[in-house]
């Protein structure tokens, strides 16, 4: 994926209880942003995650909803992580384009974004 791509996802700032799990390690997190291709994480500087390992994200919605993904690190600065979602469920695929269609109000836009997923 080129970085234009990289950039053509719509990034929605979003307040979230957002947990990322590597191995034991199990971390609270501060969610910054997030789209359809992955979301930004600001940590605390004692949080860490090793590059080369997936991680595992869940961001907490609300009620019982939430949205999962598997996640590789796609690149640091300072204490933010993105994370490049590298698998997500239906159904969390689901609340993810819903996230996205209400803070965009453009449906045309999160088309076009749904069809450089594929």
């Amino acid at each position: 994926m080129t970085k234009d791509q990289k950039r053509a996802f719509t990034r929605i700032f979003f307040d979230a209880e957002t947990i990322v799990s590597q191995g034991n390690n199990d971390c609270i997190v501060q969610l910054v942003d997030i789209s359809l291709r992955g979301i930004l994480i600001e940590m605390l500087p004692e949080q860490k995650l090793a590059g080369n390992t997936p991680v595992e994200v869940c961001i907490h919605l609300g009620g019982d909803l939430q949205i999962c993904m598997t996640a590789s690190i796609a690149n640091t600065r300072d204490n933010r992580v993105g994370l490049a979602c590298d698998f997500i469920d239906v159904e969390s695929m689901t609340h993810l384009r819903r996230l996205v269609e209400l803070n965009t109000g453009d449906t045309a836009l999160l088309e076009r974004e749904l069809h450089l997923l594929t």
